[in-house]
């Protein structure tokens, strides 16, 4: 059972929780989320199996999509482990480095997720903005390199909160009210000074909203060049372009924003809720983007078609 109120003994385990008050139907609610991991894994593998194989998709826009489908997949396996342990074997018990290894993934991959939206936005303004010089502006070096800076952008960003977090004593409590690890929800369980934890995760997630505040300029600059379009077919046919990017951006943020707002002001909403945004955030995202991306994609949509159809032949 897990343990709220402890000695001044160092915690060993940390528990993570399921969905309040369905703990007897965990094995039942294992299977959509089963399922739901299925899609997004074999969705976002298709999309990275295409666009590596196919010469056609050797594009800026794809080369993006890629690392997007890479995030994606990094967020699905870092949380994969405990919701399979919780929900599919009923062990919510977590070992505290193991619980600040997983944090740091899951962090990490949400800051490059992020990154990438934002570089897809600014591949929108251009290819809208500036179409004549789209290939020579992202040639596939500088794409490469845009790449590897933000990777290591982030590997730096988020690199100092498992060292933080180690520096930390856990003596009192030991229920973390997720069913994964994440840093704000960590550090609430030491029993020492935090200060430090705290500093510099407000300082993260605000380069998290500097990535959204970007976006949206990247949009406004699109939308006042697509207005300037004077025949509504052209205009709707430019906005088109950019409906699968918006999609990305609005399933990832708006879970993601919901749930720092509900860490930081709701104390006393109800844990389900709480635990259902935070399994949204991880769970939707890489869920829908290759959905999404694999419907609006023309080119996406006929090679998987023309690849079932090869299959039933």
């Amino acid at each position: 059972m897990p343990i709220f109120n402890t000695s001044e003994n160092e915690i060993s385990t940390f528990f993570l929780i399921g969905i309040p008050g369905m703990e007897p139907a965990n094995i039942w609610v294992s299977i959509p989320i089963c399922l739901m991991y299925l899609v997004a894994i074999l969705g976002n593998c298709t999309i990275l199996f295409f666009i590596k194989t196919q010469p056609s998709l050797h594009e800026p826009m794809y080369f993006f999509l890629s690392m997007l489908a890479v995030s994606d997949l990094g967020l699905s396996f870092s949380s994969l482990p405990t919701m399979l342990k919780i929900f599919l074997f009923n062990a919510p018990g977590i070992s505290p480095d193991a619980c600040i290894a997983q944090e740091f993934f899951i962090h990490e991959f949400s800051a490059m997720e992020s990154s990438v939206l934002l570089i897809m936005s600014f591949d929108r303004f251009i290819a809208i903005c500036n179409p004549l010089r789209y290939t020579s502006i992202l040639t596939n070096a500088r794409v490469t390199k845009i790449g590897l800076v933000f990777f290591l952008k982030n590997v730096l960003l988020i690199l100092p909160f498992p060292f933080t977090l180690k520096q930390l004593r856990y003596c009192k409590k030991n229920l973390l009210s997720h069913s994964y690890c994440l840093h704000q929800d960590v550090m609430k369980l030491a029993c020492s000074d935090n200060k430090v934890n705290v500093i510099y995760g407000l300082f993260v997630a605000l380069t998290g909203m500097l990535d959204l505040t970007f976006i949206f300029m990247s949009y406004m600059l699109i939308l006042k060049a697509v207005l300037s379009i004077a025949s509504k077919k052209e205009r709707l046919k430019v906005l088109n372009t950019c409906i699968s990017h918006i999609c990305a951006v609005l399933t990832f943020y708006i879970p993601i924003i919901s749930l720092a707002i509900i860490h930081r002001f709701s104390k006393h909403m109800s844990p389900i809720i709480r635990v259902l945004m935070a399994d949204v955030f991880l769970l939707v995202p890489p869920l829908i983007n290759p959905i999404v991306y694999c419907v609006k994609s023309q080119q996406i949509r006929n090679l998987v078609l023309e690849k079932l159809c090869q299959k039933h032949n």
